[in-house]
């Protein structure tokens, strides 16, 4: 499987720790395999009184499988089931290329070909729109849009509804400046995804990439502030007015990410961390970069 899986129970565990430690924002998806935990663990901390339903903002995403419009309700409705919730705060296309529908989250031929299907983002758009309408979903987006992508959305005649975000790979060795500033332009928020840079899962992972993490700069910023360079990292980009969604199971660490809202980096420091920007994508997906709504092969 190309989903990294983990431990049974491990992230019901993790996502109440989270919001005990003051996390309110939770990003899955159904192709995680754990959405069952997570609607577990958030109903477990409504039940105990810590929280309400809408102190939480629950992101579920549309798998590359489920494109066609008519599946997308009945998907959303799937992971509604799943979550045991009413509604989801945030709806977005996971990709912008279409696989074979079907039980296959990963469709291959005999051959081990990756089986594509014809991918019309517009009329997934739409189908995400009257989700919205019909109040499965409080707001709707995407992740992994190219410049080129988002306008697609943008310009559709009769659009309802925009994205309200985009969900990239964004941290400071990939600065993402140009979509970035389109993004703004747009009032389009931006999501990142690894925001300290990575995993070295092979699968997904350009693996001789520089760990972010070792970064001298990064090191030494946080030595001043007495902070990790992570959370150097983390407070670099909800400076930029990027929403940060950093990947953990370790309790630690959990509670050390959210440790970012006491200190602040002056001007002269958040130049010095943009600069760091080498234009390294950890996650690249290769394995599909013949498909024709490939996202990375455009500039930005």
């Amino acid at each position: 499987s190309l989903v990294p899986m983990t431990p049974k129970g491990t992230c019901a565990e993790s996502v109440r720790i989270a919001i005990d430690a003051g996390y309110r924002h939770i990003d899955g998806a159904f192709v995680y395999y754990n959405e069952n935990e997570v609607g577990q663990a958030i109903r477990e901390k409504i039940a105990e009184g810590k929280v309400k339903r809408e102190d939480i903002f629950y992101c579920g995403k549309l798998w590359n499988t489920c494109h066609p419009p008519e599946l997308v309700r009945p998907t959303l409705e799937k992971t509604l089931n799943i979550l045991q919730l009413d509604y989801v705060d945030l709806y977005i296309i996971e990709l912008p290329m279409a696989f074979k529908p079907g039980e296959a989250i990963y469709p291959r031929d005999e051959n081990g070909k990756w089986m594509y299907h014809e991918t019309d983002l517009c009329a997934t758009w739409e189908a995400l729109e009257a989700c919205k309408d019909a109040g499965l979903v409080k707001s709707i987006g995407v992740s992994n849009f190219n410049r080129r992508q988002l306008e697609m959305i943008l310009n559709k005649p009769g659009l309802k509804h925009k994205p309200v975000s985009n969900q990239i790979e964004c941290h400071p060795y990939f600065t993402q400046l140009k979509l970035l500033e389109f993004c703004r332009e747009h009032g389009i928020t931006i999501v990142a995804y690894s925001p300290l840079g990575t995993s070295r899962d092979e699968t997904w992972v350009n693996v001789s990439s520089p760990a972010l993490l070792k970064d001298p700069v990064l090191n030494t910023i946080g030595e001043k502030y007495k902070k990790t360079a992570a959370q150097v990292a983390l407070r670099f980009s909800i400076q930029r007015g990027v929403t940060v969604i950093p990947k953990s199971f370790s309790p630690e660490r959990i509670r050390e990410n959210f440790q970012i809202f006491d200190f602040c980096l002056t001007d002269k420091e958040m130049k010095e961390i943009e600069a760091l920007n080498k234009n390294i994508r950890y996650v690249e997906m290769l394995m599909w970069s013949d498909h024709p709504e490939y996202p990375f092969h455009d500039e930005y």
